[in-house]
């Protein structure tokens, strides 16, 4: 039975071991190849394409406003339908 580190994986074959160490077999070494050239076509590639260019999160202005709406002084409902706008907007153009 296999131990219970998490950084170590079964693979398809049986066999445990950490995957970034696995030898991969050349078909599946090409098909990955063909996967990652061809990640910025797909639609969820897209997608992580723009994940990976959002900004950091800026903690200050988080807590900031986390305060404000627990103050009641920060119109959620208002400000939420303009950034769903923005967001609906965005993915569409």
């Amino acid at each position: 039975m296999p131990d219970s580190d998490s950084s170590r994986f079964a693979w398809s074959d049986g066999q445990w071991g950490d995957p970034l160490e696995r030898k991969l077999a050349p078909d599946e070494d090409v098909i990955m190849e063909q996967i990652l050239e061809n990640i910025n076509s797909t639609p969820i590639g897209q997608v992580l394409k723009k994940i990976a260019s959002l900004p950091e999160i800026r903690r200050e202005k988080v807590l900031n406003l986390r305060r404000e709406i627990t103050e009641g002084r920060y119109d959620l409902a208002e400000r939420l339908d303009v950034a769903l706008d923005r967001v609906l907007e965005d993915l569409t153009t």
